[in-house]
């Protein structure tokens, strides 16, 4: 099947009030009607799947994803049950469901799928649901969070997502069913006197949806600790950091915030998010990015030692791999370079740039797969360099390169510029070479190197 895509992401809130009795207060129908805006965004983007992650599924045992292809209930919600019932009549991929359990496990984490009648579907998802497909168009998907996971485990779980949708196929649009600010209220309070809980969850709110609107959902992600520490955040904000690790952990999106209100005490907002080739500014990066689960802080890590740590120039893991951290991060289950004895072999490299995956001399192809212009020289120094990167953080450095294979994408176009760049790093070394052309590569990149050198 060919390769899928995550076409877009959105943020949705789950609380009942949006489904049940929008008419109660201004700030519940207006959030409702760009739940709808919202929805006609998703049927023009021609996604056939919606992958949910919604903090109203807790879990405490690994993760679960909702696998029952039709599931169908009526559901009162814990906290509000006098607003009524929500009957659900729902449209799931199970295909899906269980290829995402399959990439979670590769990953290392625990999963497994739901599929019995009568399981108690969230609020969360039957009001996300209701509101972005009330007819039941799009076959979903809900993946449950984990109340004890932390960061790399979340981002993980939105890696395996990820996965999944390439490996299916599938067209599709990632929505984190969440509040930002999740104070209620703990007394009464009449509907059109609903406000944000806490003026400093108000003020937080509204930095980070400043943040989204530019398209920098990477850099939200980032500041999601800082939040918790400020605000009340809802479960810690993992649904952001899901998100991003669908998506893309970058800030090249094009952001719109439709609606942010106050429901019941929490911040609400409705926003989408679609990638772009533009990147938006952004704060340098230090939180940790991950690959694959080993427990928090890596305390699962069999080879690990208890010695000094590694520089940060230079992660190396105890299974021989080698993650650098200034190379551009791999866009799948694996690092930057693996030493097996006396040699070290290196993941195939592009030019993408580390932090901002920007691609010098432009990206091949725009979002919607039209082709664009582009510099191969360009892409071919940038490859070069980060392959030198990746070297040098593995103990290597270039002179000690012993084997490339070339990827193209268009021979006959690039071959004769890619050479001259070529020899001119590599024209005094030497290595064994094979050129190859392909029809495309993972990401929107004319030039990909596969390098094995000397440790």
């Amino acid at each position: 099947m060919a390769e899928g895509a995550v076409l877009a992401g959105c943020l949705c809130p789950g609380m009942p009030q949006l489904l049940l009795c929008p008419e109660a207060n201004p700030g519940w129908g207006a959030l409702r009607a760009a739940c709808g805006r919202l929805r006609d965004e998703i049927r023009a983007s021609g996604a056939d799947l919606l992958v949910l992650y919604s903090t109203q599924w807790p879990s405490v045992i690994g993760h679960q994803v909702q696998a029952d292809p039709a599931p169908e209930w009526v559901h009162v919600d814990q906290e509000f049950h006098e607003l009524g019932s929500m009957p659900y009549r729902l449209r799931m991929d199970a295909d899906w469901a269980r290829a995402c359990v399959e990439a979670a496990h590769e990953r290392g984490l625990h999963a497994r799928t739901v599929a019995y009648r009568g399981f108690p579907v969230d609020t969360g998802t039957i009001v996300a649901l209701s509101l972005l497909d009330p007819e039941g168009r799009i076959p979903a998907s809900v993946l449950s969070c984990n109340i004890y996971a932390d960061r790399a485990e979340t981002l993980v779980l939105g890696k395996a997502a990820r996965d999944a949708v390439r490996r299916t196929g599938r067209r599709a649009v990632a929505v984190a069913v969440s509040c930002l600010s999740a104070r209620l209220h703990t007394r009464p309070v009449p509907p059109a006197q609903d406000r944000i809980a806490s003026l400093k969850d108000d003020e937080w709110n509204r930095k980070l949806l400043e943040l989204l609107a530019q398209g920098r959902l990477e850099d939200v992600s980032q500041l999601a600790r800082e939040y918790g520490t400020q605000a009340h955040a809802d479960q810690k904000l993992k649904a952001i950091w899901w998100l991003a690790a669908v998506l893309g952990q970058n800030n090249r999106y094009r952001g719109m915030v439709h609606d942010y209100r106050p429901v019941w005490g929490t911040g609400c907002a409705v926003v989408g998010l679609v990638p772009t080739d533009r990147p938006a500014a952004g704060h340098e990066f230090d939180e940790e990015d991950v690959e694959r689960y080993s427990g928090d802080r890596q305390v699962l890590d069999a080879g690990a030692g208890l010695g000094p740590a590694a520089p940060p120039e230079r992660q190396p893991r105890g299974d021989g791999a080698v993650v650098a951290a200034d190379a551009p991060r791999p866009v799948g289950a694996y690092p930057h370079a693996r030493r097996v004895g006396d040699l070290l072999y290196l993941s195939g490299m592009g030019p993408r740039q580390a932090g901002t995956d920007a691609i010098p001399g432009g990206p091949v192809r725009d979002t919607q797969g039209r082709p664009l212009a582009y510099d191969v020289e360009a892409q071919t120094r940038a490859a070069i360099a980060n392959v030198r990167t990746i070297l040098e953080a593995s103990g290597s450095s270039l002179e000690r390169v012993l084997d490339v294979t070339v990827f193209l994408i268009d021979m006959d176009r690039d071959f004769a510029a890619f050479n001259r760049v070529y020899g001119e790093h590599f024209g005094a070394i030497g290595p064994a070479r094979t050129t190859v052309a392909v029809t495309a590569l993972p990401t929107p990149i004319a030039v990909e190197l596969k390098v094995i050198a000397a440790a």
